[in-house]
């Protein structure tokens, strides 16, 4: 198995890093990615916070167990998010899904490597306003403490 390529996602734009994430996890990379709670997602806060909060109200009448799930901690939410732009119900799209990990943070084992940054998702050249996946987290519930970090999504 090949050694995974470790991307730096702070202050990239969720959707532009999530879609060439994506990309690589189809053609058989592994990849991990670090600094989730710091990517950003570009559009008014309000309207952004509004619509994740919307979202949380669509569950089964049935059995509210049985999903759709909706997660509040950023290593999940950028995993989620990622998982709808490749086939996961496919096998190609399962175990490209199951090839990628996500970081709150930077883990002390990924500390000495090299961190590759993705210059076409960066955000520095953005002129509208933006919230980050960690400030949209907090605002829909994420209870996040500093003692825990870096937390990390296993396979599951």
């Amino acid at each position: 198995m090949t050694k995974p390529t470790i991307i730096d996602a702070e202050g990239a734009i969720l959707g532009r890093l999530a879609t060439r994430v994506a990309k690589r996890l189809l053609g058989g990379e592994s990849i991990h990615l670090v600094n989730v709670e710091k990517m950003v997602i570009s559009g008014k806060p309000q309207s952004t916070i509004a619509k994740y909060k919307q979202r949380f109200g669509i569950r089964s009448k049935y059995n509210p167990l049985r999903g759709p799930f909706h997660y509040r901690r950023p290593d999940r939410f950028v995993r989620r998010t990622i998982r709808g732009m490749l086939p996961h119900k496919k096998p190609r799209g399962k175990d490209a899904y199951h090839r990628l990990r996500c970081f709150i943070s930077v883990p002390e084992e990924f500390s000495d490597s090299k961190l590759e940054r993705i210059t076409k998702a960066d955000s520095a050249k953005l002129t509208v306003k933006s919230i980050t996946v960690g400030e949209l987290c907090k605002e829909l519930g994420w209870n996040y403490d500093p003692q825990l970090a870096p937390i990390t999504t296993e396979k599951e």
